[in-house]
């Protein structure tokens, strides 16, 4: 198959989306695909170079003047490498997609990474809409996507071509992460307030915030006014952030809107003892509470109760490491590959009988 991704860039800043589309693409050609990525660029180019794969330059600025660019660049690129399938992760390539496909036959998958955005209702416009949680396709089709073009297939990061292994990051006391995108709808204010009915109780806890974004300020501003502020630490985006998981005492997400969390798989798979709320596909990505302690989002008490029983209670707090491993192996880049590629064969029956009569079950 000769595969398309689009997405706004590649840029190495945490987006869950760009790291779920680097992994799909990375996999999709280490089974013989023929693979593209169109972007603004990024720090991803030198890791799709070393996996063959062609990344096209175009900027998607919503402005009048590029946006014509943009349409006769795209319409250049898609003649360059001629796709069987254009797999679009964000809005404004999935319309690029669909709009200017003209005469050509290659078929649409398009990828709800944040249903949450009024932007996800153009993603409507793919043969096949992909769902990242059974939360997220729920809500896809109660906005009207039919359900006969939904289709489930849940994130994963064990393996990622992204990632090392990577030491701890030496912490003081003990530490309570979160790594997270400075949003409001991160719960990070949440977590603060937590820390503050807690740290009193646990005078060597240490709260350390890792990420960045627009509300980073709004969050430190709330810091500071905490009695406890000296001991809340905020470390910014870091490309490494499993340094941090890695030397949690626990590892915490506060959201209140989260379509799956691939975060947390990450923490899982760096032995996390976790706490998350109760929202979206959190549970999902948490087999519904085993691999970690589930808590009501918007609520400072729960989630301080929760992180305080595991910083007391030693034994708890390793039954939850060991928990939060258990199955991991489901979540793996090759399972989610090997998914995307069957949703793309239902699109592309020619290829499929291609790749039946060679032998094989995915490289054509």
């Amino acid at each position: 198959m000769r595969i398309l991704h689009i997405a706004n860039h590649v840029k190495e800043s945490g987006n869950g989306i760009v790291n779920v589309m680097i992994d799909l693409a990375c996999e999709q050609t280490a089974r013989n695909h023929e693979v593209g990525i169109i972007s603004g660029g990024g720090q991803y180019e030198e890791l799709l170079a070393r996996n063959h794969i062609r990344h096209y330059r175009l900027d998607q600025t919503r402005k009048p003047a590029q946006l014509l660019r943009a349409v006769f660049n795209f319409r250049r690129m898609v003649a360059d490498f001629s796709p069987d399938i254009i797999h679009a992760h964000m809005m404004t390539g999935a319309l690029f997609a669909r709009y200017l496909r003209g005469f050509r036959k290659y078929k649409i998958v398009t990828h709800v990474h944040n249903e949450f955005q009024k932007s996800a209702d153009f993603m409507r416009v793919g043969d096949r809409v992909i769902a990242v949680s059974q939360a997220v396709c729920d809500a896809m089709a109660g906005r009207s996507v039919k359900r006969d073009k939904l289709r489930v297939i849940l994130n994963g990061s064990i393996g990622s071509p992204r990632q090392a292994d990577f030491s701890p990051q030496p912490l003081e006391g003990r530490a309570i992460v979160t790594v997270a995108g400075m949003y409001e709808r991160k719960g990070i204010s949440d977590l603060i307030d937590a820390f503050d009915l807690l740290a009193g109780s646990h005078p060597d806890a240490r709260l350390y915030i890792v990420g960045d974004g627009p509300d980073r300020a709004k969050f430190e501003e709330r810091a500071s006014a905490s009695p406890f502020s000296g001991r809340i630490r905020f470390a910014g985006f870091q490309a490494e952030s499993r340094r941090w998981m890695k030397a949690a005492d626990v590892f915490v997400l506060a959201s209140h809107k989260e379509p799956f969390g691939l975060v947390l798989i990450e923490a899982r798979e760096s032995g996390c003892a976790i706490v998350a709320t109760e929202v979206d596909g959190i549970p999902e990505a948490l087999d519904h509470g085993e691999s970690g302690l589930l808590v009501p989002p918007r609520n400072a008490k729960a989630l301080a109760d929760a992180i305080d029983r595991l910083l007391s209670d030693d034994v708890m707090r390793r039954r939850y490491r060991v928990r939060s491993g258990i199955g991991l192996d489901f979540y793996r880049t090759g399972r989610m590959a090997e998914e995307m590629l069957d949703v793309y064969r239902e699109l592309l029956p020619k290829v499929s009988k291609v790749a039946e009569v060679s032998g094989t079950n995915h490289r054509v």
